[in-house]
């Protein structure tokens, strides 16, 4: 008998680390990764479910000159961006909506303050191709 046939079996973790340690470390970031995309679906869930949005989406889709340089249909083109603050029945809005059609892009920005009902201070799209911006409260 020579002395290695009295080595002590090795634990899990010395047999195991090499792969345990890296695959550890990506599971933590992955989990981290849908926390911070579940928070953002969330929050941009509850913009796009918002009256302030569906309504000045709604004017932007009917506004003949949105129309006329977007082309038809206007539809929403990415990640709705701002803030959004509710209390019951009051609160404010400072939205960035960014909108296609077939023509071109543009953005769609929403001010507003609610007491009951939106009132809407700024409501305009800006059209990159054309560098313009359509007022869409003027009457």
């Amino acid at each position: 008998m020579n002395d290695d046939d009295f080595q002590p079996k090795k634990n899990w973790w010395d047999r195991n680390w090499k792969w345990f340690v890296p695959t550890g470390c990506l599971s933590l970031i992955v989990l981290f990764a849908l926390f911070i995309g579940v928070i953002i679906f969330g929050v941009t869930s509850m913009m796009r479910d918002s009256d302030a949005f569906k309504e000045s989406l709604a004017a932007a889709q009917h506004s003949k000159i949105v129309v006329e340089k977007l082309g038809n249909p206007v539809e929403t083109d990415g990640m709705v961006s701002g803030s959004i603050n509710l209390h019951n029945d009051s609160g404010d809005c400072d939205l960035q909506i960014p909108l296609k059609g077939p023509k071109g892009k543009g953005t769609l920005f929403v001010v507003a303050t609610k007491r009951g009902k939106w009132n809407y201070k700024q409501m305009s799209v800006y059209i990159e191709k054309t560098q313009e911006e359509i007022d869409l409260l003027e009457k």
